[in-house]
């Protein structure tokens, strides 16, 4: 272990000199003019999983990490509370439990996936480009690390974006989650009872901003399984699935959807029909779209959960020109529980 520790404590100092492009554009530390506006693809290569813990921490993020391979094709970053005026040893220990390079990010650092990074003491982390991580120095007054950096996680990464809760007081990481989860992401809780401190994840799973609430050894397991489905979350069409073939499902999708809710989806924006219909899909394990069609079909309740992650996403009669008396619908759909 001794030589993994020396590797990650160079890469951690590792931090190239900007370009004067990049210093008058505000962009991070080592992220040129040519780097600054990667193509979504490139931004999308791979996920990355924030994840966020209080106290109790220590003992959840090594269940976590000790479950996980050493090549996940995923990156962690760990957003722990801590102390901004005291050292942490938090990497050196966590560095026991994975074959993963584990790295304290006190600058702004580029991302690689099978990296474990956690945010140092005295620091906040959020995500730019969608490949690196941006660390400013911590303000003065109450903070909220986690929610902090799910937020720009979740609008960097979109769908790629993975959030974990786990043990806590209070509420950090409820809003983070929500916005993931609104963005296209795939959310998990730790198992309030399995947590040293509930707070947290009891926080999140009372707003319902949880797909999955497992305990750490649980979450590592049920998140693998899922990245090694043959998933492009961001763009079902460069599936197997023509244009045409998704096209014939989001109709079968709108007509399911009119049927069961008495609401008509045809006026949103079929980008965001796409993404929210293909996280579903995914949460429950189908490959294809035409897959999840079927499993609607067959389960009505999945159809009132898929138009409620809809009906709340964000900026909704912002993102979406509805005719008056689909806004109406919505609103009054809205006020229902479903």
């Amino acid at each position: 272990m001794g030589t993994k520790k020396s590797k990650a404590g160079k890469r951690s100092k590792k931090v190239a000199k900007p370009s004067p492009q990049a210093e008058e554009r505000g962009l991070p530390e080592g992220v040129d003019t040519e780097s600054a506006q990667p193509s979504t693809g490139l931004k999308q290569a791979f996920p990355i999983v924030g994840v966020g813990a209080s106290a109790g921490g220590l003992e959840a993020f090594t269940s976590f990490l000790t479950h996980l391979p050493s090549d996940p094709g995923m990156a962690f970053v760990l957003i722990p509370h801590l102390d901004p005026n005291q050292p942490s040893q938090l990497t050196d220990l966590l560095s026991k439990a994975t074959s993963m390079p584990v790295l304290e990010v006190k600058t702004d650092t580029s991302v690689e996936a099978n990296h474990v990074y956690v945010m140092a003491p005295g620091v906040c982390l959020s995500m730019a480009d969608g490949l690196h991580l941006r660390a400013e120095p911590r303000g003065p007054g109450r903070q909220l690390p986690i929610d902090f950096f799910l937020r720009s996680l979740a609008n960097e990464k979109t769908s790629n974006a993975v959030g974990i809760v786990l043990s806590g007081t209070a509420s950090d990481g409820t809003l983070g989650l929500k916005a993931v989860k609104a963005e296209g992401g795939i959310t998990f809780v730790q198992e309030p009872t399995s947590a040293k401190f509930d707070g947290m994840p009891r926080s999140a799973v009372a707003a319902g901003v949880a797909d999955f609430v497992l305990p750490p050894a649980g979450i590592a397991e049920r998140l693998v399984q899922l990245a090694r489905r043959p998933y492009v979350p961001h763009e079902p069409e460069q599936r197997d699935d023509t244009a045409q073939d998704v096209e014939f499902d989001l109709n079968r999708i709108f007509h399911l959807l009119r049927t069961v809710t008495g609401n008509d989806f045809t006026h949103y924006k079929h980008s965001t029909i796409r993404r929210r219909s293909h996280r579903r899909m995914v949460l429950h394990g189908d490959a294809k779209l035409s897959d999840y069609v079927a499993y609607l079909q067959e389960n009505p309740a999945e159809i009132r959960v898929l138009a409620d992650d809809l009906l709340n996403g964000p900026g909704l009669t912002v993102q979406f020109s509805l005719p008056a008396e689909s806004r109406g619908q919505q609103s009054s759909a809205a006020s229902k529980s479903v």
